[in-house]
């Protein structure tokens, strides 16, 4: 973090952004806040013009359609001036009543405004993403090491290049209206607006993919979504057509173990990490060319939820993850990762340490292959339309630039051709490119006119080559002008056939290479997983034949699973393949920044508030955010530093947080009984609460940390948690934030999940 408080640093830049009498007060450093400043209690009557964005908030680069810089100020782009207009920019006097015969009277045909108004509205929706409908998205800059100058000559890579970026992340199976912490694969793609053209780099979240051959993408997606028949379940994967599919189309194994396992649920987008799935190939200045695999690798490590914080997720903040991504950023706490790359030789069989490049089922373990680090990614800006940006933006394999391009994997050729075909039915026809959020920031001269939603004026005569009307132009680039040129490699000849190399057969030696490589707590997960998503399907022959394919990965996983199914254990089919485990593929075992992270603070107006002044303030200076927990809302504290409290008993559940910290033991709320609350009606604790004590154990058992001020000690008694276990911590203000910040460094108190003998 590059100032100390971050979070305060930007509440002060929309302090005062128009009306300097509306201070932010006690709100002061949350992110949260909806607008720039606070509203007046009356409906304001006085004409202004539209308010500023906040200071964490941006649009597209102001470009025209063919690319050009405007040099514009964003605001010309967002609606303007004081009155509400119609779409012509005729001023409105009333947009409450239609035009009637008399008040009472029929509704007039000449009504404009009532049809220009219902025409508009019912055309606001344009159809969702057949998958990764469901996401959220920022701007940010890329910034190159140049330190893949040496294999790739694209211009974007070149030392110190900073290139403007859009990243969207997303889930694939749900709908738009889904929620964000389901179980499930997550998008990661991400449009570069290089000097050459954009670059648009899309993938996932898990470095393998279901299929091998893009013919299989439509099976599986279908076997993934709702029931055809009932339209449920919803964004989930735990039922009977999924692992029908999966269980009989075994090279989808690598990827369900991966969905199984923590990588499924992960905690933020910005601790999750990114791949590019498939082999690329780059060429460097002099023409050489060399395999790699694209690896994002957050600064913040990659951490994951716990099933049941999950499930509770869904249902208390179905948002939970778009939430955190903007509010890190407006509260500067800007997510960060690093671009890597893992390089091979490209050489004609295509492979590395006999493992094949082509296949998108399979890894290459970074023991075997290193990841280099080639640039840095940073998301600073909040889009400041969802619509026009998040929804609008269309991304495509085949966006590529000089210095990259594709190999012959064949889930990657068919998503070159069908990425096309989806944005002609969303974005309504062949002008997608020219929506702000996907314009080039290079020249553009293509000779493709007309269709619907053209908003470039286009000049000349000629739209044809040759032409001599228009001078020849545009002309033919060559390699010393930045043409794009793809490498001229050898293709195998042969007879035309629908068949996939013998290379691509091996589908369980990478998921036992996975499974061996987790630490136990995390292969508990992967059980239950498995354990759950099985026990939701109706058909036993599907469970069955699921647990045969586990036994092929491992007995232990497949016995474990069995038992929680109440089913006999298959023997394997094949031989246990003698792999060797990958330690970075585990989540577990490291340390990590706490920057963002989330702190709970349970107070009431009886504690100490010197006491809670100083760790809130500490949060604040660890780049952290604080929210004050209390009985009810308002204020604690008299005289001229109060508290704000952001979350009542009532609203307030212990998935929000990464960390909660007790300054003292705090009374029952007035609202602390069953009919107002129902987690009220739990049985009464002389101690506190029956919200506090269920906020602990919650906590607790989801492996936070909890940090207890002052007689707090009673309260985790009472829970019936005992001082000095794992991340159960009573002590002072200070000593009490230097553990907070230890255990938040490794995410998760992960003593408190024994596993299984």
């Amino acid at each position: 973090m590059s100032e100390k408080n971050p979070v305060k640093a930007v509440a002060d830049k929309i302090t005062d952004v128009l009306h300097p009498d509306q201070a932010e007060g006690p709100e002061e450093g949350v992110p949260g806040k909806p607008a720039p400043v606070s509203p007046q209690l009356v409906e304001p009557t006085t004409p202004v013009e539209p308010l500023p964005p906040k200071a964490d908030q941006s649009g597209p680069e102001t470009v025209s359609p063919t690319g050009q810089p405007t040099g514009a100020d964003q605001a010309r782009m967002a609606q303007s001036g004081a009155y509400l207009t119609t779409a012509q920019g005729v001023r409105l006097y009333d947009s409450d009543h239609s035009l009637k015969a008399g008040p009472r009277g029929p509704v007039l045909l000449q009504d404009h405004h009532l049809r220009e108004k219902l025409m508009h509205f019912d055309h606001e929706r344009i159809p969702e993403r057949v998958v990764h409908a469901r996401g959220a998205a920022a701007h940010g800059v890329f910034r190159s090491y140049g330190t893949a100058q040496t294999v790739s000559k694209a211009a974007f890579l070149a030392k110190e290049v900073e290139t403007p970026v859009f990243v969207r992340f997303s889930t694939v199976l749900g709908s738009r209206g889904s929620a964000d912490t389901v179980r499930d694969t997550r998008g990661f793609a991400t449009k570069f607006y290089t000097e050459e053209g954009v670059f648009d780099l899309v993938g996932n979240n898990i470095p393998v993919f279901f299929i091998q051959d893009a013919i299989k993408f439509p099976d599986i997606i279908h076997a993934g979504k709702p029931h055809p028949d009932r339209e449920i379940p919803q964004a989930q994967s735990a039922h009977d057509t999924f692992w029908d599919f999966v269980s009989l189309h075994t090279e989808a194994t690598h990827h369900t173990l991966w969905n199984m396992s923590d990588r499924g649920i992960p905690r933020s987008y910005r601790m999750m990490e990114g791949f590019g799935v498939h082999t690329f190939r780059l060429v460097n200045a002099q023409g050489a060319t060399t395999l790699v695999k694209f690896h994002w690798k957050p600064k913040l490590g990659v951490h994951s939820l716990v099933w049941e914080e999950a499930q509770i997720i869904a249902g208390v903040d179905p948002d939970f993850h778009r939430r955190d991504l903007y509010d890190a950023i407006e509260s500067g706490a800007f997510p960060q990762w690093e671009l890597g790359i893992q390089t091979f030789p490209d050489t004609d069989d295509q492979t590395f340490e006999g493992i094949d490049l082509l296949d998108p089922t399979k890894i290459v373990p970074e023991e075997l292959a290193p990841v280099k680090p080639i640039g840095l990614l940073t998301l600073n800006r909040n889009p400041s339309n969802f619509f026009a940006e998040v929804e609008q933006v269309a991304f495509h394999t085949g966006h590529l630039v000089p210095g990259i391009d594709a190999t012959d994997d064949p889930l990657l050729a068919g998503r070159m051709f069908s990425y096309l075909d989806t944005q002609l039915t969303r974005l309504g026809g062949p002008n997608f490119p020219q929506i702000p959020i996907n314009r080039t920031h290079a020249p553009v001269n293509d000779m493709l006119r007309d269709g619907f939603h053209q908003t470039a004026v286009h000049r000349g005569v000629a739209p044809y080559k040759p032409n001599s009307l228009d001078g020849g132009c545009p002309f033919f680039a060559g390699a010393d002008t930045g043409a794009f040129i793809e490498v001229p490699v050898e293709v195998p000849a042969g007879r035309k056939v629908r068949e996939a190399p013998a290379s691509f057969s091996d589908h369980f030696s990478q998921p036992r290479l996975f499974w061996l490589s987790m630490t136990p707590v995390e292969r508990e997960h992967i059980i239950a997983a498995y354990t759950f998503e099985l026990g939701k399907c109706y058909e036993q022959a599907i469970k069955e034949r699921t647990l045969a394919v586990l036994a092929n990965i491992d007995g232990e996983l497949c016995a474990q699973v069995a038992a929680g199914l109440g089913l006999p254990v298959p023997a394997a089919t094949e031989p246990l393949a003698d792999v060797t485990p990958s330690p970075r593929l585990s989540q577990v075992g490291e340390t990590w920044p706490v920057d963002g992270r989330v702190v709970g603070i349970v107070a009431d107006q009886a504690i100490d508030m010197v006491g809670v002044r100083a760790v809130r303030q500490a949060v604040l200076d660890s780049g952290m955010v604080p929210l004050v927990i209390a009985p009810a809302g308002g204020i604690l504290g008299a005289g001229g530093d109060p508290v704000t409290v952001q979350r009542t008993f009532a609203t307030a559940r212990s998935v929000e947080f990464d960390a909660l910290v007790f300054a003292g033991v705090p009374g029952a709320g007035a609202d602390a009984y069953g009919a107002r609350d129902a987690k009220a009606g739990a049985p009464r604790s002389p101690v506190s609460d029956p919200r506090v004590l269920a906020l602990l154990t919650e906590a607790y058992r989801h492996g936070k940390a909890l940090i207890g001020l002052g007689d707090a000690g009673t309260l985790f008694e009472a829970a019936g948690i005992s001082v000095g276990e794992p991340g159960v911590v009573v002590t002072d203000g200070a000593q009490g934030m230097r553990h907070l910040l230890d255990l938040l460094a490794a995410h998760r108190v992960w003593e408190r999940f024994p596993a299984a003998a």
